[in-house]
């Protein structure tokens, strides 16, 4: 019965022997083993550029090799980023050690959180429930999920821990309307431990939050562990239902913000140190001050170097980190948005081609948006009338008019407005 690590290993062994370690240690730097179901042997490669090129050169080999080593057939998934943190999750052994209490760094800006993620670990339903964990992408909102469910699993084995983002959560109960509720609702209402990722998907959704809020309401009762993260507090997740904005607020909330220079520079020492690479403190310096605002960025420019230096064997200093991760400092489109950006935004949220939007008809389910759109590139583009008449075909007058319209309309509707804000916010994280 092979471990993860145990097939890994052996899978190496073979693979070098028939096609030679130059050709096949470079592209298995840092590959990470996860987990060993059914068919399937899941590994996480160091980047994205690994994990497309082990799929497409070493499936077969693979295949072959661990179907022999396994005595069945089984085939390997190459996985990076948000899906091998979400297969980390399913697996019920030691996958969590990536994602410990102790691997956390912390710092002033995520010192609270980390605080009261450790004291739900240690106190499952009897300190702080839910517990709502809430800050902007990629500052470790989800660490310290995984975190609170790894130390719990070390502790109560036979804890059914439950983890899902709402996506996924929607996804099933679409799922459940056509199959029936029996299955779906044992699965989280009979949880010991329930982590849902990004609730703020919740919006808008009236069907979702009616279930999701019996769900909280029978774990809740039945004193089991909620632990939530969101992107926003509860109160600023547009249509939300009072009820369960109550409950959300009901228990600890804990923020997360953007860490100082310090943290940013003890991360990267952390994460090069994990990855066995030894990097220079003016490398470290270059990379903490120009990634500021998000953790995942800044282990994946270390990933990244680190996978060069593996691959190519060029030595770590700061002309090969700049040219290594320059394309994450590129000017993101998001700081200044462009127009075809807002539109294409727009067209998304509201299910409206863009061409209509653009286009000369007045239909009531047109207005709104072309409203908003008009509004948007106002405020985060700064385009002159004139110039949001040209993209969206409309006479100068007519997008003051919208605009005025649209405005008038936010101080007195408030869903509108978060609406509004919300599409806002999605414009500028792009």
């Amino acid at each position: 019965m092979y471990t993860p690590e145990a097939l890994l290993d052996a899978l190496l062994r073979q693979l070098r022997a028939e096609m030679g370690e130059v050709l096949v240690d470079p592209w298995f730097t840092n590959a990470e083993p996860i987990a060993i179901r059914d068919d399937l042997f899941v590994v996480e490669a160091a980047s994205e550029l690994f994990r497309d090129t082990l799929t497409k050169r070493f499936t077969d080999n693979v295949s072959e090799i661990i179907s022999g080593l396994l005595g069945r057939p089984a085939r390997p998934l190459y996985v990076y980023g948000a899906e091998a943190d979400s297969w980390r999750l399913q697996s019920d052994s030691s996958v969590y050690a990536g994602y410990t209490f102790e691997k956390f760094i912390v710092g002033n800006s995520n010192k609270f959180a980390h605080a009261a993620a450790l004291a739900v670990a240690n106190n499952p339903a009897r300190l702080y429930n839910p517990l709502f964990i809430y800050g902007g992408s990629g500052l470790g909102k989800t660490h310290l999920l995984f975190a609170i469910a790894g130390s719990i699993r070390k502790k109560h084995p036979n804890f059914r821990i439950v983890y899902i983002k709402s996506e996924d959560f929607m996804n099933e109960l679409v799922d459940a309307l056509q199959t029936g509720f029996s299955e779906f609702r044992a699965k989280y209402r009979q949880a010991d431990l329930l982590l849902m990722d990004d609730v703020q998907f919740l919006s808008g959704k009236v069907q979702l939050q009616e279930e999701f809020f019996h769900t909280f309401e029978a774990l809740f009762q039945a004193n089991r562990q909620i632990v939530l993260t969101s992107d926003r507090p509860p109160k600023e997740i547009a249509t939300l239902s009072d009820r369960l904005q109550t409950r959300f607020e009901s228990g600890l909330l804990a923020d997360i913000q953007s860490p100082d220079l310090e943290t940013r520079m003890a991360m990267v020492k952390a994460k090069a140190n994990n990855l066995g690479i030894d990097m220079p403190q003016k490398v470290v310096d270059y990379i903490a001050e120009n990634i500021t605002n998000n953790v995942r960025e800044l282990e994946g420019a270390v990933k990244k170097i680190a996978a060069i230096n593996g691959l190519m064997g060029s030595p770590i200093d700061l002309p090969m980190a700049q040219n290594a991760i320059k394309d994450i400092f590129k000017e993101r489109p998001g700081l200044h948005p462009t127009p075809e950006m807002i539109l294409k935004e727009v067209s998304e949220f509201y299910s409206i081609p863009m061409e209509r939007i653009t286009g000369k008809s007045r239909g009531k389910e047109v207005v709104l948006p072309r409203q908003v759109a008009e509004y948007l590139m106002r405020e985060l583009a700064s385009m002159s009338f004139p110039e949001i008449g040209k993209v969206l075909g409309q006479h100068h007058t007519s997008v003051m008019y919208g605009i005025d319209k649209l405005t008038a309309s936010m101080a007195e509707n408030e869903a509108l407005r978060d609406s509004v804000n919300d599409l806002r916010k999605n414009i500028q994280s792009k």
